[in-house]
């Protein structure tokens, strides 16, 4: 099969997150709900991947295997531990990513919130207090004017919805309230952050391009349940995707496809192919949602800034993302503008409530020497990116 290339200056590379590569971040709310009592985490955090003093060794992995970009997050409870109060150590630390970036050649993509906020700000009630809107504005702006001479691309929230998702509507995430009402409470209050956010970044670094990345599936209606799948659509996407209309990008994060019938959102059938997350093998639901991003918001230009697999089979991981490749390929001939495709994750990290146990990363690593090894998908998704081609 002939090589299909990708458009000049696309953007190829691999993401983090603070407190699941990190270690140490026990000022925030998921460090309190992974040793609270009764906690669905499987597993604290604890040291992580040491990414915090390795990040130097951690990056020359990345631009040895030829991505050009690395999204990684701001961790707002060390940047800012009580209310008003900023680390410039802290900053200082951030600053020092962004440089290291740059002086490989790389690109930083910086994520502001990424699932953790401070213990303070959740003390003051969290994703549900409007004030928490106008603190997170004032975190931006203090991080953005710090770091702004250094950054490609803002990130502003790291899935919102799924925030409010699991955080309001099921539990799963802090503060582990199980109402619909107060997760259209936090989707609001998340939405004006956003919003506050986007003009905090672009008052302190006005040359950074500033977007919200958002948690997405291919959802299919089965069977009569296209009402059912429209309302919860609604509620997890549209309402961020109208959002962000007028913003530099959104980032797109796409892992499988949900299929909802009448009665509601199904199980994958009997048989399927599943990951170790229990999501359906679905490559193909990348294009899907980046069609579907680009009709809701207008045409704002995409970035995919998390894919991958939690799989033991390597094999498996490279064939997911060359399909899920094919597809984006697909958009681009279609006229979608896609500036990027960010591989989740670089590292096998923390992941949040199920613990160490799912492997999404291209590199393995060794929890008791930290050790990292590189897997076979690794040099295959480097190689795609060193020659912009599938």
């Amino acid at each position: 099969m002939a090589a299909q290339a990708f458009p000049p200056g696309f953007l190829w590379g691999v993401a983090t997150a603070a407190h699941q590569v990190e270690g140490g971040n026990w000022n925030n709310d998921w460090w309190a709900w992974e040793h609270a009592a009764g906690s669905p985490c499987a597993e604290p955090s604890g040291d992580a991947c040491d990414h915090y003093h390795r990040y130097r060794d951690d990056l020359d992995l990345v631009s040895d295997l030829g991505f050009g970009v690395y999204r990684f997050s701001l961790e707002w409870s060390r940047i800012e531990p009580e209310d008003g109060e900023f680390s410039t150590a802290a900053l200082d630390h951030y600053l020092r990513v962004c440089a290291a970036c740059r002086e490989r050649g790389m690109e930083p993509i910086v994520t502001f919130h990424h699932f953790t906020t401070p213990r303070w700000v959740a003390a003051r009630g969290g994703w549900l207090e409007p004030d928490t809107a106008h603190r997170f504005a004032r975190f931006c702006h203090r991080s953005a004017a710090h770091l702004g001479g250094l950054l490609a691309h803002a990130c502003t929230l790291n899935e919102p919805n799924i925030v409010a998702e699991f955080g309001y509507r099921w539990g799963l995430f802090p503060p582990g309230a199980r109402d619909l009402a107060l997760r259209a409470r936090a989707n609001a209050v998340l939405i004006e952050a956003h919003r506050e956010a986007v003009a905090a970044i672009r008052s302190a670094a006005s040359r950074v391009a500033v977007g919200m990345t958002l948690a997405m599936q291919d959802c299919q209606a089965v069977d009569g349940g296209e009402s059912v799948r429209d309302q919860e659509r609604r509620e997890m996407e549209d309402i961020f995707l109208e959002a962000v209309r007028g913003d530099d990008f959104i980032g797109v994060q796409t892992y499988t496809r949900a299929r909802y019938g009448p009665e509601g959102r199904r199980e994958p059938e009997p048989g399927a192919r599943l990951t170790q997350m229990g999501y359906e093998f679905c490559p193909e639901a990348l294009s899907a949602c980046i069609r579907r991003a680009a009709e809701v918001t207008g045409g704002t230009p995409i970035l995919v800034t998390e894919n991958g697999l939690s799989t033991e089979e390597d094999s498996e991981r490279i064939e997911y993302v060359e399909r899920a490749l094919r597809g984006v390929l697909g958009c681009l001939r279609d006229g979608i503008t896609v500036r990027g495709y960010i591989y989740w994750s670089l590292l096998d990290n923390f992941e949040w409530a199920f613990g160490y146990r799912p492997k999404f990363g291209l590199i393995a690593v060794d929890r008791a020497t930290q050790t990292r090894h590189l897997k076979p998908s690794a040099r295959r998704l480097g190689a795609i990116a060193r020659a912009n081609a599938l």
